[in-house]
């Protein structure tokens, strides 16, 4: 009887084989490097039954799926994905399935990044290694304002913690209700009043065609120039270009960017040599805890599939 098949993509720490836990007959292949060209990820895929992917780290295309008429099962971290095309993928009869998660690890990463950028903690460890002593001022974040771009399950994750550092917490994206902000705990205000009243934006907006840009030219330009970004969400929310412009003309303080446009980040990509950044390369939600929890249900996934009783389905 021929196995089962399953593509790990993109299992960059080679952990996803020894988290999996699944039938004999299934049989995990993993890559632990990324593919961006089609035919090599063809070569690769065309004899799997099911697509393992790891976030939007590989586009699942309607052309790549045209191209793989053996597969029959894509799996995501998370219940959305806007790298897979779903409605093509149903059109072919392949199922894609998500995880729900309730992990931390990228709410507990946001303040790693913010407070690395805020304490100039990278400069600071980079002067010490090299010989030398204090470098810069830090910046202090009690009484400061944390405006929130998007308050859902992350961006409310962020609120108690901002209280505890003595923090003044307001929040604006396009459907924010009062009473949502209420609930948190934290303040609604209009668009334009985030970005002008923010000591630190934090970006924790779902990545749609009506977000991504956001956080533009015009809007950086409303900024504080001592203010901090965060992003730990999806690159393009933020316009790439036009961020690289203000941190090179000193017009805000800093950014913290754990996101990209495209992943991994381009070796000569502007955002590398850009002064007063912290980049991390898309670790928000990886940590030993999360990524055990989310092979354990691709695991339950597979197995539900291959008993003809698909779960977390995701709809086109």
């Amino acid at each position: 009887m021929t196995a089962f098949r399953v593509a790990l993509l993109d299992d960059y720490q080679q952990v996803a084989v020894a988290l999996l836990d699944l039938p004999p007959d299934v049989e995990p292949v993993a890559f632990g490097d990324h593919v961006d060209d089609e035919d090599q990820l063809v070569a690769r895929l065309r004899d799997v039954d099911a697509i393992v992917c790891m976030r939007e780290r590989t586009p699942i295309t309607a052309g790549l799926l045209a191209r793989l008429p053996r597969l029959r099962l894509v799996v995501t971290a998370g219940m959305r994905n806007a790298a897979i095309d779903i409605a093509a993928a149903a059109a072919r009869g392949v199922t894609v399935c998500g995880t729900t998660s309730t992990s931390t690890s990228t709410t507990e990463h946001t303040w790693a990044l913010l407070l690395a950028l805020a304490r100039n903690v990278p400069a600071q460890d980079a002067a010490v290694r090299a010989g030398g002593w204090q470098l810069g001022l830090a910046h202090t974040l009690s009484g400061a304002t944390l405006g929130l771009l998007g308050l859902g399950r992350l961006g409310a994750a962020m609120v108690p913690v901002a209280r505890a550092f003595g923090m003044d917490v307001v929040a604006w994206s396009p459907n924010l209700a009062a009473e949502r902000a209420a609930e948190v705990g934290v303040r609604a205000v209009g668009r334009d009043e985030l970005f002008e009243t923010a000591d630190v934006l934090s970006v924790h907006l779902v990545l749609s065609p009506r977000s991504a840009g956001t956080v533009g030219a015009a809007e950086l330009a409303r900024m504080k120039p001592t203010a901090l970004l965060v992003n730990t969400s999806r690159g393009p929310i933020v316009d790439e270009r036009a961020l690289v412009d203000a941190l090179r003309e000193g017009r805000i303080a800093g950014a913290a960017l754990d996101v990209f446009d495209r992943e991994p980040l381009p070796a000569d990509h502007p955002l590398r040599t850009a002064p007063r950044t912290v980049l991390t390369p898309h670790t928000g939600y990886v940590s030993a805890r999360s990524l055990r929890d989310y092979f354990t249900a691709v695991g339950e996934i597979v197995a539900a599939f291959r008993r003809g009783e698909p779960v977390g389905v995701l709809q086109p």
